[in-house]
């Protein structure tokens, strides 16, 4: 059962209607006068990240992944907990989720452990507070709208190349960012899984086609298989759609557009991509 057949399956589970029906990266539930956002990552040892790695930078990745998906719900943090693998040197997990929480106010809300041989995993929670109704989400983007994406894209594969170097381990997420444009935006998401993936998982949940220009993506220097860096992942941008000419009040560049619903959910220069398109779990 690969990731979409078994996503497909709990489906048929019975669903909170906060969990949008399993199409998005979040849940959204009303609580009294408040909307809370909640999400949650799992990061596991050969799959995001190499064995011997510091636990310092697993934690920081750990809880950074989650932040970037409430970033993409314009959501403010309010608290993490963690699922965390006891592994040698474990105070160094401890020292990096330090960092972590520390650089962005975020609060520590609880969490469990476990021990056992074997490749480590990790996990987290993290809920928000929605600060823009309706909340922002993957579907919602319109034929006619400008799609943009935030920062550069393809540093996290060069440091990865380079032996798992800071934009690999200790992405940034874009809260700040996603703050600012909650209120402008028709659709958003964090690229996770590579730009032209997310790009098409965007267009299909809204209807739509998503029309980018390869030259038009703001490559991270020293980027040279622009391709592979597209579809690659692991950058944590905010890739959002929003009507043609509206004013942003952060710095995002454009590289497409959202148009009608064609025959193929993505358009790279015209035309349908015939390489993989980013990471999926098998």
């Amino acid at each position: 059962m690969n990731e979409h057949d078994f996503i497909a399956a709990l489906r048929a589970l019975p669903l909170h209607p906060g969990a949008q029906d399993l199409r998005d990266d979040t849940a959204v539930i009303e609580i009294g006068g408040e909307t809370l956002v909640v999400t949650h990552d799992a990061i596991a040892e050969g799959v995001h990240y190499r064995a011997g790695t510091d636990p310092a930078d697993i934690a920081w990745k750990l809880v950074a992944v989650n932040l970037s998906d409430l970033a993409a719900k314009a959501a403010e943090p309010v608290g993490v907990l963690i699922g965390a693998t006891l592994v040698e040197g474990s105070e160094r997990f401890v020292d990096g989720l330090r960092e972590v929480l520390e650089a962005y106010g975020v609060k520590l809300l609880g969490g469990d452990t476990i021990s056992h041989t074997g490749p480590a995993t990790f996990g987290c929670t993290a809920i928000g507070r929605a600060t823009v109704r309706p909340v922002p989400a993957r579907m919602g983007a319109r034929a006619g709208d400008a799609l943009y994406v935030t920062g550069t894209i393809g540093a996290a594969l060069l440091g990865f190349e380079a032996g798992e170097g800071a934009a690999y381990l200790r992405p940034r997420p874009r809260l700040a960012e996603g703050l600012g444009l909650g209120p402008h935006v028709s659709a958003m998401m964090d690229v996770s899984d590579g730009l032209l993936l997310d790009a098409r998982r965007m267009a299909e949940a809204s209807g739509c086609t998503a029309a980018i220009a390869l030259d038009a993506v703001p490559f991270a220097p020293g980027t040279t298989d622009r391709l592979a860096a597209a579809s690659w992942g692991d950058d944590y941008e905010l890739l959002f759609a929003a009507p043609e000419g509206v004013r942003l009040p952060v710095p995002a560049t454009r590289i497409g557009t959202m148009l009608n619903k064609g025959a193929e959910p993505l358009l790279l220069d015209g035309k349908s991509p015939s390489t993989r398109l980013g990471y999926e779990h098998r």
